[in-house]
């Protein structure tokens, strides 16, 4: 199993209800893939972006540090494309 961490930029305009639905959706998805969550924080709230993403300027940061076999992410990365509620997602290795 390799070590990942997640950055995921979610929409500002959710409600907190939505935004703990995608939170949990988002480490369903890592469970269900044989992944292990190890932590899961809210990075920035409504931090402003750079440039516009999908007419978004304002984005909520979630920071996911997770285990999971390297066969899972391209599985994964599909349900994250698929999740409206994402608008950018970037999934790194971490380094030992």
């Amino acid at each position: 199993m390799n070590k990942y961490e997640g950055l995921f930029i979610v929409k500002p305009d959710l409600s907190e209800d939505d935004r703990k639905k995608v939170f949990d959706q988002i480490a369903d998805s890592i469970t269900k893939n044989n992944g292990k969550v190890i932590s899961a924080n809210i990075w920035s709230e409504k931090r402003k972006l750079t440039f516009p993403i999908k007419k978004f300027q304002d984005g909520l940061y979630y920071v996911v540090d997770f285990n999971m076999p390297p066969d899972g992410i391209a599985k994964i990365n599909y349900t994250y494309k698929l999740n409206e509620s994402v608008i950018r997602f970037l999934i790194v290795t971490k380094n030992a």
